[in-house]
């Protein structure tokens, strides 16, 4: 079995030290997607939703979160992130989100962009509950990721 980088060796919780490690560009790409009723999907898509701009607020909160990453999951480390986006798609039936978290630095972006991800879909969540309570998030992962010593990954199709 591989060794536990988050455990030292009496199996204790520990923040890997990362401190020796080459600063390198790192960018990792997460998505997911909400599922929701007709009603719920065109309010959004005419930002006729009484709390406002769903979209809006959903790719501000993902971007809030992002930097927040570290507060919200133990042994993360915090990052000075150079760039955070948030993409949405409009679909039959959901909206699909893309998180795309960039920086220059020793770990990797993963967990930010994910964060970002799931935030956004907890905001359109939040902002359209009153027109659908059923909707479903789902497919939150790892689409992609770049720098550092294990290089460049992507999920499988």
């Amino acid at each position: 079995m591989a060794k536990l980088t988050h455990l030292d060796d009496q199996g204790n919780a520990r923040m890997v030290d990362v401190g020796g490690k080459a600063e390198t560009r790192r960018v990792a790409v997460a998505s997911g997607r909400i599922r929701m009723s007709p009603k719920a999907l065109a309010a959004i898509r005419d930002r006729d939703v009484p709390k406002g701009d769903v979209i809006a607020a959903a790719r501000i909160a993902g971007i809030m979160a992002a930097k927040k990453t570290a507060e919200l999951i133990p042994l993360c480390h915090p990052l000075a992130l150079d760039a955070v986006t948030l993409d949405f798609t409009l679909e039959d039936g959901a909206v699909n989100a893309s998180a795309t978290a960039a920086m220059t630095g020793r770990t990797g972006v993963e967990m930010e962009a994910m964060t970002a991800c799931s935030i956004a879909l907890l905001t359109i969540y939040d902002m359209a509950k009153a027109l659908d309570k059923g909707m479903v998030i789902e497919q939150v992962r790892l689409l992609s990721k770049s720098g550092g010593k294990s290089g460049d990954w992507f999920a499988p199709a």
